[in-house]
């Protein structure tokens, strides 16, 4: 029986193989989404190790944050780019579940986002998000959840309206962009907690900043923010 159940597996492979989302080689066991070789090629920054890191000091003298970090280098060509791109426009949301967890974890080792009560994905604007069928932010919330056993709060953050792409923008015009674009529904269910905002990719964190400074009008909270990756310009 066992010997049939392993022909079968391997009759069943030939034909479906299953390969690296990263690279596209051959993987084995069908539970992986990365090949080694791309495990070992994720570029960790570390930065969750790290008070006063440059995550954090993007926002010195804009946001009142706790803590700050981003897991990944982003490169244009990148193996984080593809992956993100993946997430983000083939509705491949285990890689983002994927990417979530590995960050979670390397968080929850460094002992500075203990005190955690939520966690809030950066909101889409709804026709965007109705659109792509998810928000890619939800996807890497729910990864971290997992690892870090700490709740996803959803719909209390609100984005009002549609912003351009901040792609080619410099800074001063990303945070006009972006300016008064997020309203908190339910004030009271933030109070007196610290919440950790996440997002995708930051560059220049004009788009968390404007989330954040509505976040924190609520009163008595804490808010850090955490992203899977952070892009130069």
């Amino acid at each position: 029986m066992n010997l049939l159940k392993s022909v079968f597996a391997d009759t069943l492979h030939l034909f479906y193989p299953h390969v690296c989302i990263g690279c596209g080689s051959d993987l084995v066991n069908e539970k992986n989404l990365l090949c080694l070789k791309c495990v070992s090629d994720l570029p960790h920054t570390d930065f969750e190790q790290h008070a006063g890191n440059i995550i954090e000091k993007i926002f010195w003298g804009r946001l009142p944050i706790t803590s700050a970090h981003s897991e990944f280098y982003f490169s244009k060509e990148s193996l984080i780019q593809h992956l993100i791109h993946q997430l983000k426009y083939k509705s491949n949301k285990e890689i983002g579940i994927y990417l979530g967890k590995l960050m979670g974890r390397k968080m929850v080792e460094s002992k500075r986002f203990e005190q955690i009560d939520y966690l809030i994905p950066l909101p889409l604007y709804p026709d965007k998000e109705h659109k792509r069928g998810y928000n890619q932010a939800t996807i890497i919330c729910n990864g971290i959840s997992s690892a870090m056993h700490i709740p996803v709060i959803n719909n209390n953050v609100m984005r009002l309206r549609f912003t351009e792409t901040q792609t080619r923008k410099h800074r001063t015009e990303r945070w006009e962009n972006v300016e008064g674009s997020f309203v908190v529904k339910n004030e009271t269910a933030l109070k007196g907690k610290h919440v950790l905002l996440i997002d995708d990719v930051i560059t220049t964190g004009a788009t968390l900043e404007s989330c954040g400074h509505a976040i924190m009008k609520t009163g008595d909270i804490k808010l850090s923010i955490a992203t899977l990756a952070f892009a130069t310009k």
